[in-house]
């Protein structure tokens, strides 16, 4: 397994690489060096200038030897490296779709066992892990380093939304599940990140998908809106310590989301009658009368991490059709 120091050492070798080649590579580490392997950083230089393209492979005295992969940045993140926490599925996986569109190498964290074989490309990384299990976090990042070099891109989505419970009936024991699943593992995320998102070869970047919640929240969700509230605040800080890095952090606040597994056509009538709507008036219970779907609350993170946000950190949006309660 991959050490912190190991992975923040890769990632170091991978930007000295981009920026001797002028773009975002990725770095594969290879069990065996080839014996044409360039040596080093003035081996990867004589190269360019000899042949005026980046060799199939370097070696470092340490870490080791790497494969190369340098292509032509024919759409926006080639040559970056994003990973994502819970996205199998909803929002999660939208964000995948979205940077793999984008041209990313993406790696998916997800207590779904089919995260592994949920996409096909090559630039695809699943790992089957409990968000709860801080050593299998650790072990993804540095699985990360190990397939393409480092990280650039960060998305922090897993979380669950349990059934409403209001405050006088809410158990300490489900209370500590929420915080669990939907706080601590961003802390872990954060902190392994941090290393590597310093050495990106453009600039580290975090989005956190927090929710509507956040800034309007409903009774009977107590664990869940402190949950979000709390790692918006972790997210805020973070943008504070780490602008000195040149790591942007910021925040999306969806709305509910309704084309996913756990928006059942039972629940979301009962939710609908709860409020004296039908299930469309129910979906779309916003000033604009639209309904949000995953597929534009991924596409929009995967903008908030391109260009047109590298000079904004620490900044909270709503995705959620226009809500009085917060504007």
């Amino acid at each position: 397994m991959t050490t912190p120091s190991q992975s923040v050492a890769i990632a170091e070798r991978r930007q000295s690489v981009a920026r001797a080649l002028g773009r975002p590579v990725w770095l594969t580490a290879l069990a065996e060096t080839p014996s044409d392997a360039v040596d080093g950083l003035d081996g990867l230089t004589a190269h360019i200038e000899q042949t005026g393209t980046a060799p199939a492979s370097i070696a470092f005295e340490a870490p080791g030897g790497f494969a190369i992969e340098a292509p032509d940045p024919a759409a926006a993140f080639v040559g970056e490296v994003a990973l994502v926490s819970g996205g199998a599925s909803g929002i999660g996986k939208a964000v995948v779709e979205a940077l793999l569109e984008r041209g990313a190498a993406v790696v998916n964290l997800d207590v779904n066992p089919a995260v592994a074989g949920l996409f096909a490309s090559t630039h695809y990384l699943g790992i089957h892990v409990d968000v709860t299990d801080e050593a299998g976090l650790i072990a993804a990042m540095g699985a990360t380093a190990q397939r393409f070099g480092g990280l650039d891109m960060l998305v922090l989505n897993a979380g669950i939304f349990p059934p409403g419970v209001r405050i006088e009936d809410l158990e300490t024991s489900a209370w500590d599940r929420v915080l669990r699943i939907n706080l601590d593992p961003n802390l872990v995320l954060l902190r392994e990140a941090h290393g590597l998102l310093k050495q990106a070869p453009r600039y580290g970047r975090v989005v956190v998908n927090a929710s509507k919640n956040v800034l309007a929240p409903g009774a009977g969700a107590a664990a869940y809106s402190s949950s979000k509230a709390a790692v918006t605040q972790m997210a805020r800080v973070a943008a504070l310590e780490w602008a000195k890095d040149g790591v942007r952090v910021n925040i999306v606040h969806p709305d509910q989301v309704f084309d996913t597994g756990i928006w059942t056509e039972e629940v979301l009538k009962a939710r609908a009658a709860h409020y004296g709507l039908t299930v469309e008036q129910y979906k779309r219970r916003n000033l604009l009368g639209v309904e949000i779907k995953s597929r534009y609350v991924g596409n929009f993170i995967a903008e908030m991490l391109g260009p047109l946000f590298e000079n904004v950190t620490g900044v909270q949006i709503p995705v959620d059709g226009g809500s009085d309660r917060i504007i």
